[in-house]
């Protein structure tokens, strides 16, 4: 057995082992199989994580350990890499090597099927467990037989999660399957109630958690953090008030440091000076932050996507460059805007033609023409044929001088 001290860190995680014999991970960060990068710009994105290929490579350094223990905080990521990490973990265990895993703070969807590889996992009763139904984004154009494949594969990921739960917690795929569809949150002691936790660390110092007035955001310890986009807080965790939070408002407020035992308390009054303080904490509240920015970024990426394809729909009623300007313009716009713009300027085009119509009127002088006179009631229109045969006879009369007969 080797006794090689390993010392492995990276962004989001860290493996050592001092004995050979056992071996501590800590996994702090979100699960991917590859660097994430910026859909517009093509550039990686920053923030904390935990990645396939690196993550098994340093693996395979501890795999001889006996004893595994996994420092779990974790809001998941991609299914995949978490169900082949899961696997990997459990072929060391079936090898003999002992896995606990000790939630810190979170161990969410894919950080869940990590989390249950392990033959013991021990938990805060403040710690929080969730479990969902595997989602994806489409961007395209589907027919109904595309998008039935494409939930009949959705529905072999669930599957899948499925069967790594009911080996952990033994309940049964109905169960399991309707906590997924009900993306079911649990504190440490709920989730030991239900056997996806084995221990629960009653002796710890308590973690308070509580969620924001309008459930987008965790408030775990005093720091906050933000839940993906269109997730929720669950109704059974207290919510709080900005107030009654100072940590999450007061950004101004210098961080205490220094011993509790010391008698002396020093104040970190520089982003520098709390590094150097607290290295990791201060890692992780920065990763928070820049995720929560990727988040709001991702929103309006989407929102963006959306809007250009709006306008792409109602192309075909503009002229170009109508739709570059409401797409790229000094003032660009919504479909919506443009319709409304686009009739406002039809608005104002007919009005100008009744305009110069009625100036046309005026400049042609007809309204001085008066109407044509009614016909005389003895004028010839008006005589019956004996009358016109009378009155011919007495023209021909005054010009010979003699009646017709």
């Amino acid at each position: 057995m080797s006794k090689t001290k390993i010392d492995i860190k990276r962004s989001a995680y860290a493996m050592a082992s001092v004995d050979g014999n056992s071996a501590e991970i800590t996994m702090y960060g979100d699960i991917y199989e590859t660097q994430p990068v910026d859909w517009w710009t093509g550039e990686p994105i920053e923030g904390q994580y935990i990645l396939l290929t690196d993550f098994m490579a340093d693996l395979e350094q501890i795999s001889h350990c006996a004893e595994i223990t996994i420092r779990m905080n974790s809001y998941g990521g991609d299914a995949g890499v978490s169900n082949t990490i899961h696997n990997r973990l459990r072929d060391l265990a079936r090898d003999g090597a002992h896995l606990t895993c000790i939630v810190d703070g979170v161990a969410m969807s894919g950080g869940s099927l990590i989390m249950c590889a392990c033959d013991t996992v021990r938990a805060n009763p403040s710690s929080l467990i969730m479990i969902h139904k595997c989602w994806m984004m489409l961007w395209g154009g589907y027919n109904a037989d595309e998008l039935r494949e494409q939930a009949t594969q959705q529905d072999a990921w669930d599957k899948m999660q499925i069967e790594i739960y009911q080996r952990k917690t033994g309940l049964s795929e109905t169960v399991i399957s309707h906590m997924m569809s009900d993306t079911t949150y649990m504190t440490g002691r709920e989730a030991m109630e239900k056997g996806f936790v084995d221990e629960l660390i009653e002796d710890a110092e308590p973690l308070s958690i509580a969620a924001s007035a309008d459930g987008r955001c965790l408030i775990c310890g005093g720091r906050t953090l933000h839940l993906a986009p269109g997730m929720f807080a669950p109704d059974n965790i207290p919510t709080v008030a900005p107030e009654d939070n100072p940590s999450a408002t007061n950004t101004n407020q210098p961080a205490e440091t220094g011993s509790q035992e010391g008698g002396n308390q020093s104040m970190a009054n520089t982003l520098e000076e709390l590094r150097a303080e607290y290295p990791e904490l201060t890692a992780q509240l920065e990763a928070e932050a820049r995720d929560s920015a990727n988040a709001a970024n991702a929103g309006s990426v989407e929102a963006e996507r959306q809007r250009i394809q709006e306008i792409d729909a109602l192309a075909s009623l503009y002229d170009a460059e109508t739709v570059r300007e409401a797409k790229y313009g000094e003032n660009p716009c919504t479909a919506q805007e443009l319709a409304y713009r686009a009739a406002q300027e039809a608005a104002k085009k007919g009005q100008k033609f009744l305009n110069n119509l009625d100036e046309d009127a005026k400049a042609s002088g007809t309204a001085k023409v008066g109407a044509a006179a009614a016909p005389d009631d003895q004028g010839e229109g008006n005589l019956t044929p004996e009358q016109l045969m009378a009155k011919g006879r007495e023209a021909a009369k005054a010009v010979t001088g003699k009646e017709d007969k």
